[in-house]
């Protein structure tokens, strides 16, 4: 095998901001992030492809309300696991087809990969991730009334369902990623963070929650013994300040000045690192180097070819390097 890494690419580069999210338009940007994939994989490595889901999530959620005077309600677990065979399904395609192109003999295959989460994690007191469409303040309150939601107003957009964001613990499917990469395959797995599912009774049990695909990444990194981890967002580097005119780009961070900028940041009420956007990829990457993963890349999927040859991205090690 070739140097294992494991690459965490958004809901976001699948459905670009502003378009409709159509069937087509998502292939077409699927298509468009497998090249940088294939050559990564062209470049000898062994590749784990995992992604987000928060626009393709929220489409099937919008889907299952429409259709609720003629059709049972999904939970969320059950569209968590929708997501992840349509989307594997693209992705797996799309980059097969690119591989094949290029002469390389590799099988991409998806696994619907359960993640477990711990029943008693805070997150379930308090839920905070929204999911799904906006509502108006009466609609949202009628569905807290009838349905027993929790709900929020979103950046004054309007009222959003939030659900519990609790933070991953085991792969379950694991050891089966493991098998396919070691017969050559590359893989497709924890797509939106995983199907969360808690133990019970001695078996599994989906509930509703969303896990942050970010962290769901690195654990599986850790777990398949990946020595390398990139994390795919909408910015070539990570930034202090961003924004801002005294925005400053990183290239190098270490564990350390990766955990001392978030909890500076953190501090005040609008930090370097925000919960919704570059907080939870800085923290990932400070997980996945103390569980024994060697790098980090944080870059967009654009970048990733420069980002390896240190061209650019933003880099997080567990010491200084020499530049």
């Amino acid at each position: 095998m070739g140097r294992l890494a494991v690459v965490a690419i958004g809901g976001n580069s699948i459905t670009k901001t502003g378009q409709r999210g159509t069937i087509p338009e998502q292939f077409a940007n699927a298509r468009t992030t497998s090249r940088h994939i294939a050559d990564m994989i062209a470049r000898g490595y062994d590749v784990v492809v995992t992604h987000g889901n928060g626009p393709q999530v929220g489409n099937i959620l919008l889907r299952a309300e429409l259709a609720t005077t003629v059709l049972p309600p999904l939970p969320l677990d059950t569209c968590g696991a929708d997501s992840q065979g349509a989307m594997g399904y693209m992705i797996q395609q799309v980059l097969g087809d690119e591989l094949r192109a290029r002469g390389i003999d590799r099988t991409v295959a998806t696994v619907v990969t359960q993640v477990v989460v711990d029943a008693g994690d805070d997150a379930f007191r308090n839920p905070s991730k929204p999911i799904g469409p906006f509502y108006t303040q009466e609609e949202a309150e009628r569905k807290e009334r009838e349905e027993g939601w929790n709900v929020i107003e979103d950046a004054n957009r309007g009222w959003r369902r939030v659900v519990p964001s609790p933070m991953p613990e085991r792969v379950v499917e694991a050891d089966a990623i493991k098998a396919l990469l070691a017969a050559g395959c590359v893989v497709i797995g924890v797509g939106g963070g995983g199907i969360p599912v808690i133990e019970q009774d001695g078996g599994l049990k989906g509930v509703e929650a969303v896990i942050d695909k970010d962290h769901a990444s690195r654990l599986l990194a850790n777990d398949i013994g990946a020595e390398l981890l990139i994390i795919s967002t909408d910015v070539e580097r990570v930034a202090l300040n961003f924004g801002e005119e005294n925005q400053t780009w990183l290239r190098e961070l270490t564990i350390e000045s990766a955990r001392r900028y978030y909890e500076e940041g953190h501090f005040y009420e609008e930090g370097h690192f925000p919960g919704g956007s570059m907080g939870p990829k800085i923290l990932a990457g400070i997980a996945f180097l103390e569980g024994g993963g060697r790098e980090v890349i944080i870059t967009d999927p654009e970048s990733i070819g420069r980002a390896l040859d240190g061209e650019t991205g933003t880099r997080i090690t567990r010491q200084e390097t020499a530049a």
